[in-house]
């Protein structure tokens, strides 16, 4: 009898932390943004915030969107960046935990120093990993190819991780790493 018990609460339990443990493709999430650019001469370091998020579009697949502002004054002279990127994923599963993802999106940057304006179109083609490495952690990892429109081309590398606190709230962290851009993010995350 005791043993029918035990096996009936781990039956039980089973679903229950599997829940607690999946991947969430329904989120929105509020980041601290630092960003680094170094390109034609000039080292920017501007800092903002970002806003992210994501909606599940059935099994397989995933709308996306992302806001990033920062800014900074160098000797005088304001300096603003603006990024929005707006995409559709598509997830596949490798394990139970795990999913291959692969993104398609538009991406817009626009800069203003000191009243002048500059602006850039293009598309983005990522892909990579998303997995729950803990019950209550999980991370990924992916490759990004920016280009068309008014960008010349560029590879660069995204890192990210979640620390969550209960199925709703996490914490996030974002490091995505090109060759004259670096944008390191720190967030709040509500996953439902």
């Amino acid at each position: 009898m005791k043993r029918s018990l035990l096996a009936l609460a781990l039956a039980a339990a089973l679903p229950v932390s599997a829940q607690a443990a999946e991947l969430s493709y329904n989120f929105i999430e509020l980041d601290y943004a630092k960003l680094n650019i170094d390109g034609a001469g000039a080292d920017f370091d501007p800092d903002g915030f970002g806003l992210k998020g994501s909606f599940a579009l059935g099994e397989k697949f995933y709308g996306f969107g992302s806001y990033l502002r920062g800014s900074e004054e160098v000797s005088g002279v304001d300096f603003d960046i603006d990024q929005t990127q707006l995409g559709l994923g598509y997830r596949h599963g490798i394990s139970d935990t795990a999913d291959f993802i692969a993104e398609l999106s538009w991406m817009n940057v626009s800069a203003e120093v000191d009243g002048f304006d500059a602006d850039a179109n293009g598309g983005r083609v990522s892909a990579g990993f998303r997995g729950v490495m803990a019950e209550n952690f999980e991370g990924y990892a992916k490759a990004n190819y920016t280009d068309g429109g008014d960008f010349d081309g560029e590879f660069s590398g995204t890192l990210g991780a979640q620390v969550k606190f209960n199925p709703t709230w996490g914490i996030t962290g974002e490091a995505e790493f090109g060759s004259d851009t670096s944008i390191y993010m720190l967030g709040l995350r509500a996953s439902f």
